[in-house]
């Protein structure tokens, strides 16, 4: 019988959730991760599914960020609601992208998914800064996929 070794443990989980629990505390934005070890398809794309899946695209201001990983693909995806895509610059994602990259090419996956958690978070606060009522409209917890 095969060990199934997991991506993520339930510690480091936790850590991600605390990490856009803190991001989104001062910015209306919301921020999902979501893991899954096979990418059906171009991650772009399969990102753009799950982030409809995840009924990212209902959020109030439609600031919504979904950073999508295919761990056993080494694909991986960062795409952003249209409130959203009107405030940053066209490079952005592709600057936290490669931040990440960074991070799992040393095998530091949770501490790049949370450095990339922190940069979204940082931007959402600039253009979209909480107005003190902040509602959670969406989880925190890290969504595991099975694709």
């Amino acid at each position: 019988m095969a060990v199934t070794i997991e991506f993520l443990s339930e510690a480091e989980k936790k850590q991600i959730a605390q990490a856009i629990a803190e991001a989104e505390a001062h910015t209306s934005g919301e921020i999902r991760v979501y893991v899954e070890p096979k990418c059906k398809g171009d991650e772009k794309e399969r990102a753009i599914k799950v982030f409809h899946q995840l009924k990212m695209h209902r959020t109030m201001f439609h600031t919504g960020v979904l950073i999508y990983i295919a761990h056993n693909d080494h694909a991986f995806a960062i795409i952003g609601d249209r409130g959203i895509h009107e405030k940053v610059p066209d490079n952005y994602w592709e600057e936290v992208k490669e931040m990440m990259k960074n991070y799992f090419t040393e095998g530091k996956f949770a501490e790049g998914i949370i450095k990339a958690v922190t940069q979204c978070g940082e931007h959402l606060k600039i253009h979209f800064p909480s107005d003190g009522n902040n509602p959670d409209e969406l989880s925190n917890e890290v969504v595991i996929g099975n694709g």
